[in-house]
């Protein structure tokens, strides 16, 4: 489909008929812009006002889609079917771009919920990580669909990968919170609290708060050791 002859044909008609930029943008119910656009070949009209525009100018479809008048006695159905096919195509292509659009925006979105939970809420509640997560998960499904042209194999690998290195830099970040601000861990599997002791528990390293809510509170950062009850009374003395 040639848009700039078709914008060309759109002028040369309009003008024949005597109508202005204006006065068509004002008929069809758009910007004196988008008759402008049409007629440079940057855009196309919607297809909802092929009709209405064609029925103004005094032309057919086919002869739109042409972008030439076209005799009607000759009748060339291989061009009418070749302007159908343009068409199809092109709808299809605007409608992908629109769809794209769409799916980027759930990837920006996704990053956004999770970036806004670990900064919005308290490192003692738990609603940021659900939410962290949320925002992963909403991130996946618009990368999911960017990655739709590729082989169901393919893109379920790459999904795996970018799930796993998303989980990664928040669990990494959320690790660094916790050392640079003495803070408790966003993503931790329980809290254990006896004594002067508050303990959590995370899928990679163990957080104590020693003599909580005390003048001389301090946090530990040890690896993994399931400490029993014992052991937590005792680990701050």
């Amino acid at each position: 489909m040639d848009q700039e002859r078709i914008g060309k044909f759109i002028a040369e008609c309009r003008k024949a008929k005597g109508i202005t930029q204006s006065d068509l943008a004002e008929q069809l119910g758009v910007t004196d812009r988008s008759v402008s656009n049409w007629e440079t070949g940057k855009n196309m009209p919607d297809l909802s006002l092929f009709k209405p525009l064609c029925e103004i100018l005094c032309i057919s479809i086919n002869e739109l889609l042409s972008g030439k008048k076209i005799d009607e006695k000759v009748n060339d159905k291989i061009k009418f079917d070749e302007n159908i096919v343009n068409t199809i195509d092109y709808s299809l292509n605007k409608l992908n771009k629109y769809k794209i659009l769409i799916f980027l925006i759930l990837v920006i979105f996704g990053l956004f919920i999770s970036m806004s939970a670990i900064m919005i809420f308290p490192s003692e509640s738990s609603w940021g990580s659900i939410y962290s997560v949320l925002g992963i998960l909403v991130f996946m499904v618009g990368i999911s669909r960017l990655l739709h042209p590729i082989k169901w194999y393919k893109r379920l690998f790459l999904l795996i990968i970018i799930f796993t290195i998303s989980m990664m830099i928040l669990l990494f970040t959320d690790y660094v919170n916790v050392k640079m601000n003495d803070e408790a861990p966003m993503f931790r599997i329980r809290t254990t609290t006896t004594g002067n002791v508050i303990y959590y528990d995370t899928p990679f390293y163990d957080v104590y708060r020693c003599n909580f809510d005390e003048k001389n509170e301090y946090w530990v950062v040890s690896k993994n050791s399931n400490p029993t009850i014992i052991e937590l009374i005792n680990y701050c003395k």
